[in-house]
């Protein structure tokens, strides 16, 4: 008898512990996937990096105040994609024109093009096949992006508004973490979650500053047709008339 009492006391004192077990071992699974990202409801943003002073957590608008995970995890892959690509074209608009005026598909001194935001008509003329060629690029890198990322909506909710049951469209997965599509090529990223934090942040703000910066070059360009560097005097614009292939009296 007093072994089946301490038996049932052993059993009873064991299952006391299996919420906590199970906590854990969830908030380690998550740890692990999440590139040691745990989501806190309580927390600016649920926890995600990229506050960093003077700023800290600057939200004027209050995007992330009543965001769920959910949504706040497609906030942050938002803005990575624009701030990714708002880096790469500051770099193109800056090295396809004074003083480096370097374009892979034509020569630029020998043609009254004007700044970057011009080239693409260039483009369209001297390689008409470059934009079908890029589209199909854009679409294998999105398509691969939204297979790595968003979960598959259901057939019952397809085209419907958001419910409270059943996978919509646009639902991430649980275990993406926002911009990380597992490319890596040059083996940049850390597998310390600290240092990957850390350099997440750095990330942001320079997509931050990239995506202001292109939006003040192209502002500029469109007011006054020169290009950034000559616009500012630290450049001289090396267009040669005499170099045109019909000269004009």
């Amino acid at each position: 008898m007093k072994f089946f009492t301490a038996l049932s006391l052993l059993v009873s004192s064991a299952s006391a512990f299996a919420p906590s077990l199970k906590a854990a071992t969830t908030t380690t699974s998550l740890h692990e996937t999440l590139n040691g990202w745990v989501p806190d409801e309580e927390q600016f943003a649920w926890g995600l990096p990229g506050s960093l002073a003077p700023v800290g957590d600057f939200d004027p608008l209050g995007f992330a105040e009543n965001a769920d995970l959910n949504q706040i995890k497609k906030y942050r892959e938002a803005e990575l994609q624009h701030g990714r690509v708002a880096m790469l074209a500051v770099i193109g608009m800056l090295v396809t024109e004074e003083p480096i005026e370097f374009h892979p598909l034509f020569e630029a001194s020998n043609k009254d093009i004007g700044p970057a935001i011009r080239h693409l008509d260039e483009v369209r003329a001297v390689s008409p096949f470059f934009f079908e060629i890029l589209g199909l690029v854009i679409g294998a890198i999105e398509l691969n992006r939204a297979l790595l990322g968003w979960k598959s909506p259901d057939e019952t909710t397809l085209g419907q508004l958001r419910t409270e049951e059943g996978t919509m469209f646009q639902d991430l997965k649980d275990d993406y973490y926002p911009g990380d599509v597992n490319f890596d090529p040059l083996g940049l990223k850390p597998e310390d979650p600290e240092e990957f934090a850390e350099m997440h942040t750095k990330e942001l703000q320079h997509g931050r500053l990239a995506m202001l910066g292109i939006a003040g070059i192209v502002a500029q360009e469109l007011v006054d047709g020169q290009e950034i560097f000559v616009s500012m005097g630290v450049a001289q614009d090396s267009f040669d008339p005499s170099k045109l292939p019909v000269q004009f009296p």
